[in-house]
């Protein structure tokens, strides 16, 4: 600290308003210190802080001394939130239907109750076809089964037919999206091919055969083969260059390569073919059932128009609806255990 005066203080001479002990002492300790200057400034030095030694280590101690408080898990406050919105939204997908199909039911029965209206309204539906619901299993010959087993039979035909078209589709789509010259001496042929209609395949299958059941699973092969090739090629076609890239560096060929990098890659559009055809050929072979004859779903209905069973017919195309929606969702189960939605 520097005490500055007006005018240079000879020695012997006290500043006013100082207690000449304590300048005293100052000014011994600046002279001391080796600071004092010729123009009547004195350097005093300044007082020494104290020093403590191994404060972190000391505080470092006192902290761990002290047990520790546990902290209170308290739950998220927008848990509660969520769990509600998820229950409504259950509940909305569960009410929802069943709203939508009471409406319909209702419009059904108002419809039906008119004059001259042949179509069966759903309280008469189920009054007469009570017996085919309620005992679906039944078998008494040939021609006279239950639902239960005409639904087995077409099922056991859509599902020969849609893996012969699952595997061949995708081999040929891997074939077509790998290959330019391929894609370009094959894929105009398919692209005429697709458009037929599954019932116009339906004599040549029979004329090649001369069987009921090979011609149908036939039409259910050549309905639902298209757009597996199609998907599947286009889902090759694009698999980013930079997997390509990393798998040339790696060396990945043959069964890693596929299941590495082209399956992968792939799967979602793969599996988009998949739930088109499935859905194809479900319908195709209601069709197919109905011109062939013998049992399943398809002669089932096409039996019971003949012999003008109407309330037999809708129960009928209930179960087809039902049927077909499970399939789609088997599918749907299987495309998510790769990681996608195939959507």
């Amino acid at each position: 600290m520097i005490m500055k005066t007006d005018k240079p203080m000879p020695p012997g001479r006290l500043p006013e308003n100082k207690d000449g002990k304590d300048l005293d002492r100052e000014i011994t300790a600046g002279k001391e210190a080796g600071k004092e200057t010729g123009k009547g400034h004195h350097v005093i030095a300044e007082r020494p802080k104290p020093m403590i030694t191994n404060l972190k280590t000391v505080e470092t101690k006192m902290k761990a001394s002290q047990p520790a408080m546990p902290a209170a898990k308290l739950p998220p406050p927008s848990e509660d939130a969520e769990k509600a919105a998820r229950m409504r939204d259950r509940a909305r997908t569960f009410i929802m239907p069943v709203l939508a199909l009471a409406f319909i039911g209702l419009f059904w029965e108002i419809y039906s109750s008119r004059d001259g209206v042949v179509l069966p309204g759903p309280l008469k539906t189920i009054h007469d076809s009570w017996n085919l619901i309620a005992h679906p299993w039944f078998d008494n010959g040939p021609n006279d089964k239950g639902l239960g087993w005409q639904l087995l039979s077409s099922l056991q035909r859509v599902a020969i037919g849609y893996s012969l078209a699952a595997v061949i589709g995708i081999f040929l789509g891997i074939v077509i999206g790998k290959s330019a010259m391929a894609f370009k001496a094959l894929d105009p042929i398919f692209q005429v091919l697709r458009t037929i209609p599954p019932l116009a395949w339906l004599p040549i299958s029979l004329a090649t055969f001369n069987q009921a059941n090979p011609s149908a699973i036939f039409v259910i092969f050549v309905t639902a083969i298209w757009p597996i090739i199609i998907n599947t090629s286009v889902g090759i076609m694009r698999i980013p260059a930079d997997y390509e890239n990393v798998a040339k560096v790696y060396q990945l060929t043959g069964r890693r390569y596929f299941f590495k990098v082209m399956l992968p890659s792939a799967a979602p559009y793969i599996f988009t073919g998949l739930r088109i055809a499935i859905g194809m050929a479900w319908l195709a072979i209601v069709a197919a059932e109905m011109l062939t004859g013998g049992v399943g779903i398809g002669f089932f209905i096409w039996d019971s128009w003949n012999s003008s069973r109407m309330s037999d017919i809708l129960v009928s195309v209930c179960y087809v609806g039902l049927i077909g929606l499970t399939l789609d969702r088997i599918v749907a189960k299987i495309a998510s255990l790769f990681g996608t939605k195939g959507e």
